[in-house]
């Protein structure tokens, strides 16, 4: 489980005010934690599921979830890469408010993060994440990009 604080690092229409409160929670059903070697590690990816919530009246909150991969680089620090999709409440046009036009409801939504373990259930990561329609979608794709930190505590 991780909390975090985001901010929108997109600049012209693609910037969001205010902070993102997110919440994510991960699941292993493949054993990932278990997993040995680069295969094992790419084959049984970790489940994550969870929200961003917008303090501003230009932001956008999203609900996401997808796949998720971590190596570690030290005993203490790690890196990890996710994929997925997120739906939001942002804007699909062009209709003369401020903030990101999305063209689209569903967008595809990845994600990076470095972090630091302090023990076995403590960590700390310096994230981005982004979401974008990938230009599938007939109408803008100004995109969504926010980074932050994120607190996690495994169970």
């Amino acid at each position: 489980m991780r909390f975090a604080a985001t901010t929108s690092i997109g600049d012209g229409d693609n910037h969001e005010s205010g902070v993102f409160p997110t919440f994510t929670i991960f699941f292993d059903p493949l054993g990932a934690d278990s997993a040995t070697g680069i295969a094992e590690k790419i084959l049984r990816p970790r489940i994550h599921a969870g929200a961003s919530i917008a303090t501003s009246s230009s932001g956008v909150d999203e609900v996401y979830g997808g796949l998720s991969w971590d190596a570690d680089l030290t005993e203490q620090i790690f890196i990890e890469l996710g994929v997925g999709a997120t739906v939001h409440d942002g804007d699909l046009n062009d209709d003369g408010t401020s903030g990101p036009k999305l063209g689209c409801r569903l967008l595809f939504r990845e994600y990076a993060a470095a972090g630091y373990r302090f023990n076995d259930n403590w960590n700390l990561s310096a994230t981005v994440e982004h979401a974008s329609n990938a230009n599938l979608c007939n109408g803008p794709n100004d995109g969504l990009t926010h980074a932050g930190l994120m607190l996690g505590y495994k169970f």
